[in-house]
């Protein structure tokens, strides 16, 4: 019963094959080995590529193919993965030398993400990029495959395969999960709508996975998104309310985590989602400081930000886990000189967060600036009212003075970034 039980628990053992690494990048495929940690396998052993001779069989040189092969049997490996996309012909013959399964880091993060579900929204989307990855690896699926329809000889056509009938049902099941993407977006689109009418300023968390942006956010708002050590543990946008003063407040909005090399089936299936990311004001760039390649995950994110049309959108960059490295001054000294400016915070212990909020809230809503507004243009004081936020107000017998703050700065020029601000600047009282 005991040997049972183990076997059922025991943890599927695989063996990685790292890609030559380049400049600057470690020896070791350590994101590779954290997502298949992530999944719940075990690294029997890792493999690291020195150079990559391409051969249509298998991808690399038949010697090195060998070798790897003998090592996944020497190591007790029940599956190799490699640290690249693999295509569908390279992957079956993969297969047939080793006789265990052979896949690459794309199916991985599709694994994950299925595991990592748990809205009907983020199902669809994984399940979609499933079956977009699947379709042309479905020959890997099987050997001789058996014919499913046929006629009488000589009257029709020899029938379908097995293969030919899963190309179709995967087809027709493909645009059924479209369709039904189509009526989320229209959910989505109108809840995005009705916050609109709310004329709140909204920002996005956004950042390579496990950089801490859940617990971020549940830090800033007091949510209970779910949290754990662990890569893309939060699929689902989770939209939340921040008081930013006692006027105003600012829509706050968990994303899903980026990686090096996201498969693209996975970006446009989760289009949906990434789009509360485009169509925020502000973006919080979140940056796990304690991570020694954060400086590589900041330009993934960078990168996927260009991808999907973000990268114009004002963003401010929040070192998070600071609490880990606050005593490592070598290393916040290079992360000074790498990210100016940056909020150094601990979603943890909390540090920071008043500095975080008031800079927020600055990018948001605008600078603190007095006005002295004539009373017989009240209706500019109306306009601040309306898109901006009012903290103090001091009616007198020829004009109003405020102190407000509205969206928008000033650049070098003069010249408002917003009308507004531009409308208001002339009453601006000089500092």
């Amino acid at each position: 019963m005991f040997e049972i039980k183990e076997e059922a628990e025991k943890k599927p053992r695989c063996l990685l094959i790292g890609a030559p690494p380049k400049q600057n990048e470690p020896p070791e495929p350590k994101e590779l080995q954290g997502l298949v940690h992530t999944l719940g396998m075990e690294v029997a052993d890792t493999v690291v590529l020195n150079r990559i001779e391409p051969t249509p069989s298998y991808g690399i040189g038949t010697g090195k193919t060998h070798e790897i092969a003998d090592r996944a049997k020497e190591v007790q490996a029940d599956c190799i993965i490699f640290d690249w996309e693999l295509d569908p012909s390279k992957q079956r013959n993969w297969e047939k030398l080793t006789s265990i399964p052979v896949f690459d880091r794309n199916e991985v993060i599709i694994r994950i993400f299925a595991q990592r579900a748990r809205t009907k929204e983020a199902s669809l989307q994984v399940e979609l990029a499933r079956l977009v990855y699947s379709m042309p690896r479905l020959s890997h699926m099987y050997g001789d495959l058996a014919r499913q329809r046929g006629g009488s000889y000589g009257a029709k056509g020899s029938g379908e395969t097995q293969q030919e009938l899963d190309r179709r049902q995967i087809e027709e099941k493909i645009i059924q999960i479209k369709k039904e993407l189509e009526q989320v977006a229209t959910n989505r689109e109108t809840q995005r709508k009705q916050r609109a009418r709310t004329a709140a300023a909204s920002c996005a968390l956004v950042g390579y996975t496990n950089a801490g942006k859940s617990s971020l956010l549940n830090g800033l708002t007091g949510a209970d998104v779910f949290v754990e050590d662990k890569l893309f543990a939060t699929l689902d946008p989770t939209t939340r309310k921040l008081p930013l003063s006692e006027a105003s407040s600012a829509l706050i909005t968990d994303t899903v985590g980026f990686i090096s090399n996201l498969p693209h089936t996975l970006i446009d299936a989760f289009k949906s989602t990434l789009e509360e990311t485009s169509l925020s004001n502000l973006l919080l760039l979140v940056i796990d400081s304690s991570d020694s390649e954060c400086m590589m995950q900041y330009e993934q994110v960078i990168k996927v930000l260009e991808e999907i049309g973000a990268d114009k959108i004002p963003r401010l960059i929040v070192l998070n886990k600071f609490d880990k490295i606050c005593s490592d001054h070598a290393t916040i000294s290079a992360l000074d000189a790498a990210f100016p400016g940056a909020v150094k915070v601990s979603a943890k212990t909390h540090d920071g967060f008043e500095e975080l909020m008031a800079q927020i809230t600055e990018c948001l809503l605008g600078t603190v600036r007095e006005y002295s507004i004539p009373l017989e243009r009240a209706d500019v004081v109306e306009l601040i009212r309306k898109n901006g936020t009012i903290e103090s107000e001091e009616w007198g017998e020829s004009a109003v003075k405020l102190n407000a703050r509205i969206p928008g700065t000033i650049d070098e020029n003069g010249k408002a970034t917003t009308r507004t601000l531009s409308i208001a600047m002339p009453w601006s009282v000089p500092c």
